[in-house]
């Protein structure tokens, strides 16, 4: 009997031991298997980004229904079902599926091709955004991005409140140097007033009264004045004649919210998947609709913008692209000569293309831009017989690596004809 009443207090004491575990878990947030750790929140926000932004927001409904505490209106088990095969479920007469159904119908969300360990990781960043809020949200956002879509042109655009900021600390340095230099005349003048033996010249100027008018009607004061004057508007029009045709920063909206972070960064397509002339054409080409179908016939095909493809398709119509990178038509470029031929990487002319959401122009693409490059980039005469005798030649003369201003990269006609 002793042995017995053991055995059920020990049951006991393993049940309340088990239950203490579980609610210790669920207290630290754990008991509803979503992890919290910031590589997974990390990872989510980028499947969260690549799969679910454009029809989802956390805290405000968009073309889905919002997914703040989603994971408190529905477990795990069933979330995971339900992304992986949403139309599976409703067709099962889930009566929570079916509900969704009927307020966002038409529109069924596709399935996901997610792991049960990446749809996890989706769901702790949904639930690290329930709980900062959207205010905090926004921010961690702009704190991701790294405001990299955004960033300003190198080289070419100068903050304007460092120029405000510059010319205020001037004005300011100016003003203490006048403040000195007038109170060293008053010292010298009543210096001068004390001493005796002074000639009437003296006495003139030193009892003469100061007067600024005196100051901006003489000769020398508008002299100056004059050239400053000259000297500004010289360099305002130089630099807007420079100015002209240089379009670095340039982001214009386009018909479709294509991301090259999403595609070409998180996923590493290959620019040259999309641009299939850019080793063997002139021009790099803007990708057909077709190209965008070889995934889109399966992937997201209820995204709004995705519909937009779609549509120019069926209506046979182009999609309207607004072209970024320009060249004036007297400038004569060749990418395949570049991409294929030189091994010039897309991102030397065009920047950090993987990391912007919306595409800018990253260079200046001025003539002067251009010339530097030649000046500065080695011949990639690795492996290309055409090199050889060029090589050879240039090696006899010179201790330096071939440039491409050595093969006549500077001369006019290579690039105005």
């Amino acid at each position: 009997m002793s042995i017995g009443r053991s055995v059920l207090r020990l049951r006991y004491t393993l049940a309340v031991v088990c239950g203490l575990l579980l609610a210790s878990t669920t207290v630290f947030g754990q008991g509803d298997g979503i992890p919290t750790d910031e590589a997974s929140i990390s990872a989510g926000m980028e499947l969260f980004d690549g799969n679910c932004s454009s029809c989802h927001q956390v805290h405000e409904k968009g073309v889905g229904p919002a997914l703040k505490n989603v994971y408190d209106r529905r477990d795990v088990k069933w979330l995971t079902k339900f992304i992986k095969h949403p139309g599976k479920t409703i067709e099962s007469g889930d009566a929570y599926a079916t509900a969704l159904y009927d307020k966002f119908k038409p529109t069924i969300m596709p399935n996901q091709d997610l792991s049960d360990e990446e749809i996890l990781q989706v769901l702790a960043y949904v639930k690290d955004v329930t709980v900062k809020g959207p205010a905090k949200q926004a921010t961690a956002a702009a704190d991701a991005s790294g405001t990299e879509g955004a960033a300003a042109p190198q080289g070419m655009v100068v903050s304007s409140n460092l120029l405000v900021g510059v010319i205020i600390g001037l004005l300011v340095l100016l003003g203490i140097v006048l403040i000195v230099l007038v109170v060293l005349a008053n010292v010298l003048t009543q210096y001068l007033r004390q001493q005796k033996g002074l000639d009437e010249e003296d006495e003139t100027y030193i009892n003469a009264k100061f007067s600024f008018a005196s100051i901006f009607k003489s000769q020398v004061f508008i002299g100056m004045s004059s050239f400053v004057f000259i000297m500004i508007v010289a360099k305002v029009t130089i630099d807007s004649l420079f100015a002209v045709g240089v379009q670095q920063g340039y982001a214009p909206d386009q018909p479709i919210q294509f991301s090259h972070k999403l595609h070409a960064g998180y996923y590493e397509i290959d620019c040259k998947y999309c641009h299939t002339g850019v080793e063997k054409s002139k021009n790099a080409n803007i990708p057909s609709a077709n190209i965008c179908m070889n995934c889109h016939n399966s992937i997201r095909q209820n995204s709004p913008e995705i519909q937009k493809i779609y549509s120019a398709i069926e209506n046979d119509e182009p999609i309207q692209w607004v072209r970024v990178h320009n060249l004036p038509d007297l400038a004569y470029f060749n990418h395949s000569q570049h991409v294929k031929v030189g091994g010039v990487e897309c991102q030397t002319c065009h920047g950090e293309i993987e990391k912007m959401e919306v595409v800018q122009q990253h260079s200046l693409l001025t003539m002067g831009w251009c010339i530097d490059c030649h000046r500065k980039t080695d011949v990639n005469a690795k492996g290309n017989a055409y090199y050889d005798k060029m090589v050879e030649m240039h090696d006899a003369t010179s201790k330096e690596p071939m440039k491409v201003k050595d093969i006549g990269g500077l001369e006019c006609a290579k690039c105005h004809y």
